[in-house]
């Protein structure tokens, strides 16, 4: 295998306790910590395990946004990708735009595997990755807890809802990674240092051919209801009370 593509989206750290807008526009940024998604740290781990494998020579990470993308990239680059390039655009990208877009850097880079997180921690869609793989005509292995390669194969075991599943597919392919496939490495001051020289390539979104704007628009945001007061009971018979007043027994 030659080339590895890894896509890696900028969105709030997932530390940080999330606040809407006041006028309900959408999630408050300014001055919040921005993190690269946890599932595409994870995506890009198994691509850098495989690569250091001696199964691929090439590991490249991908994101669309702002020039502010770039911090995310730099540390895609520290964990040990080898180029970053930035798909540069300020509009909002739905799940289908994006997957247009890493088709088109799939044919400019021909990739031989997409690995991406199965899900964003700030829209939690899950479908950029079922999308490419239907617009590029090959096949899709999700939610990823391991991956195996043998030759032009890959073996992939799926968290499903009943289980496990293991599935044998043919490469090129798409692959969307789960929380337990791996724990991602720790980036090092020196990694930091020599990502800085790393090459990271911008491209406008215009470039691509690919229209921005996502099909879906988002018209208002609200935060989650406050959580209501517990009660406290005497006894047994008490909390049975308590239930038939809620109309739970």
């Amino acid at each position: 295998m030659d080339k590895i593509l890894v896509g890696l989206k900028r969105v709030v750290d997932y530390n940080v306790r999330v606040q809407v807008k006041s006028d309900g526009s959408g999630v408050e940024t300014d001055g919040v910590k921005m993190s690269i998604n946890p599932f595409d740290e994870i995506a890009l781990e198994e691509a850098l395990r495989i690569r250091e494998r001696g199964d691929a020579s090439e590991v490249i990470v991908v994101s669309i946004g702002t020039a502010e993308a770039q911090q995310q990239l730099r540390t895609g680059l520290a964990m040990g990708a080898d180029r970053a390039i930035l798909v540069e655009t300020s509009d909002a990208i739905d799940a289908l735009s994006g997957a247009r877009v890493f088709k088109e850097i799939v044919d400019r880079e021909g990739a031989d595997m997409v690995i991406l997180g199965k899900q964003a921690i700030d829209d939690d869609n899950s479908q950029t990755g079922q999308m490419l793989a239907a617009i590029w005509g090959r096949p899709q292995a999700t939610f990823a807890s391991e991956v195996v390669l043998d030759g032009d194969k890959a073996k992939v075991t799926r968290e499903v809802d009943v289980g496990l599943e293991t599935i044998e597919i043919d490469l090129p392919a798409v692959i969307t990674v789960d929380l337990r496939l791996n724990e991602p490495r720790y980036v090092k001051l020196p990694d930091i240092m020599k990502a800085k020289k790393k090459p990271l390539d911008q491209i406008p979104l215009g470039d691509l051919g690919v229209t921005p704007g996502p099909a879906v628009n988002a018209v208002e945001f609200a935060p989650p209801e406050a959580r209501q007061r517990g009660i406290t009971v005497d006894d047994v018979a008490g909390l049975v009370s308590a239930l038939k007043d809620k109309g739970l027994v």
